[in-house]
């Protein structure tokens, strides 16, 4: 079956499932008032990095009012995976909320490489907006790469844009692809000043709110004590000593340890804040002051809020799943989370939000950490592997330097250079994908316009089509041994499509939400279908996932 023909009989399937489904949304219409039933507000959070393992590993540092509060009142789905290569932060947010996939949505990545011109393209920039809030330049930022709609937009079209969008995190991507292109208002943390900021896309000066709350320097109190464990180092179960070759260091740090000497840092760089668990809580008090700001869930039409607290993976990155410092970064994100449940229960009423709780990825653990353990992980040296292939092509055609670069695990050639020395290019990929094919660490190289015909397992295959978009993605996808990554000596990653990288969190809390719970699979495109179904508006425009029967069912 073709690619196109697949994708339509996709299509059709999911269409006539989603019909099928008008049975079992949540509440009535009210039919006297003509009135559609919907929550006042809704809530998608994503926490950055978190493994769906995290929710039972950690659950001994969580209280009742967080993580537990939403398991136990909510509805959960315990076998929620990515289906896209790569996993990463920008394709994770765009397709929870598209309900699509790279191939379609376009955000192949945090970035990626433009294979007309060979030059490397930012997932939000956009040189045609400037910066609100702040004399930097980290506000030219917009959505405008994302190529179809998302669940906030359509809930904006659904109310003739009365409906209200706002997206709130520390990363500017994962703060401005979940609210969409109609969004009211998104805003990121900017290194330069500490505050909030936005762009001229949304806005042509800040509103009153986000001067008064910048005005606090709530950044500055948060990290004023430094970082010293919230509770007895004893009471940390499921970590690695705290001195260990494998983690990373901040500022003039000479090990890894606590406590972390965070405000002097703070001083001299912004940024600091992100890689602590005051990153998370500064995220969750701007996500308050921004409700309040701009009157969410004050009115009669729903309003849409979405949140990623960044933290967990910025600590991750640095640190590892093994950590002390992440478990502490749990411990203190799940009493964020009762604070601001109980937030939304006062100010929106509970039982009239609907949230849902997912990531934009998972993470390895540290390679460092699986050899001490006698597990497989090794550091892949994609700058060996690289030279190889450019010395064995040049050797066949005379071609210097033929790859532009290896973005996303995808290998991008320099198309201009190939069609100039008038090369067969399927030569050059075929002489390309052979010695990578050789080189340690390798698994499996894919001539990504040709994915379906390789012989690869076929879930990885249907990763590989899914996350092909041929004007943003290389032409080889090189897919390495489980636990091999790019990172050095210190810190870890993600972007592969081991379970590790792909089995997230998904759960759902509030308004027309059972309890209960799911061990099917689903998938991350899933997610925005069925909060459309719950909301009683159109899929997102480039929606391929399934409504999660399950989730829906009365």
């Amino acid at each position: 079956m073709s690619t196109l023909k697949a994708f339509a009989a996709l299509s059709f399937v999911s269409l006539v499932h989603s019909v099928s489904l008008s049975g079992q949304e949540g509440p009535k219409d009210n039919g006297a008032t003509g009135s559609v039933a919907r929550p006042k507000l809704v809530v998608g959070i994503a926490i950055d990095q978190m493994r769906w393992d995290y929710l039972h590993r950690f659950s001994h540092q969580f209280g009742e009012g967080g993580f537990k509060r939403m398991l136990r009142e909510g509805f959960t789905c315990d076998n929620t995976f990515i289906n896209h290569l790569p996993s990463a932060t920008a394709v994770g947010h765009a397709t929870v909320f598209t309900g699509s996939v790279p191939a379609i949505h376009g955000i192949t990545g945090n970035e990626w490489r433009d294979q007309a011109t060979g030059k490397s393209v930012y997932c939000v920039e956009d040189a045609t907006v400037t910066t609100i809030g702040s004399q930097s330049e980290e506000g030219k930022m917009s959505p405008r790469n994302l190529l179809v709609t998302t669940v906030t937009d359509e809930l904006r079209l659904a109310t003739n844009f009365r409906s209200k969008v706002v997206g709130v995190s520390l990363k500017d991507r994962a703060a401005i692809l979940p609210a969409g292109h109609s969004a009211t208002a998104a805003y990121w943390f900017d290194d330069l000043s500490g505050g909030f900021i936005s762009s001229t896309f949304y806005m042509k000066e800040a509103p009153q709110w986000l001067t008064e709350f910048n005005g606090r320097n709530v950044g500055a109190e948060l990290v004023k004590d430094n970082w010293s464990l919230a509770q007895p180092a004893e009471k940390y179960t499921q970590s690695s000593p705290d001195d260990v070759p494998w983690e990373g260091k901040t500022g003039k740090e000479t090990a890894p340890v606590f406590p972390h000497e965070i405000a002097a840092a703070y001083k001299l760089k912004k940024e600091v804040i992100r890689t602590t668990p005051f990153g998370n809580t500064l995220t969750l008090r701007c996500a308050q002051a921004a409700l309040e700001g701009h009157q969410l869930g004050d009115d009669a039409d729903t309003d849409f809020l979405t949140i990623n607290c960044a933290s967990t993976d910025y600590v991750g990155h640095k640190y590892g799943p093994n950590s002390l410092e992440l478990e502490d970064v749990y411990y203190r994100l799940d009493r964020d989370l009762e604070s601001f449940f109980a937030f939304l229960d006062q100010k929106v009423g509970k039982g009239q939000y609907l949230v849902f709780l997912t990531a934009d990825h998972g993470v390895a653990h540290n390679i460092g950490f699986m050899q001490a353990h006698r597990l497989p992980a090794e550091d892949f040296n994609q700058t060996d592997a690289t030279k190889l292939v450019n010395e064995k092509v040049q050797k066949a055609t005379g071609i210097e330097k033929v790859v532009l670069g290896v973005d996303n695990s995808t290998v991008s050639f320099d198309l201009k250079k190939i069609e100039e020395a008038g090369a067969d290019f399927e030569r050059i990929k075929t002489i390309a994908a052979e010695t990578l094919r050789q080189f340690p660490g390798v698994l499996f190289v894919v001539d990504t316009a040709r994915a379906g015909e390789a012989t690869v397992p076929a879930p990885l295959k249907a990763m590989i089509i899914n996350g092909y978009n041929s004007r943003r993605v290389g032409a080889l996808q090189v897919v390495l041994n489980s636990g091999w990554m790019r990172t050095g000596k210190t810190g870890t990653t993600h972007g592969a499509w081991n379970p590790y990288d792909t089995h997230i969190p998904l759960l759902f809390m509030g308004w027309g939400i059972k309890h209960g719970s799911s061990a099917k699979v689903v998938h991350m495109q899933d997610i925005a279908p069925t909060v459309s179904n719950l909301l009683r508006i159109q899929m997102p425009s480039g929606c391929v996932g399934e409504a999660i029967v399950d989730v829906l069912a009365k």
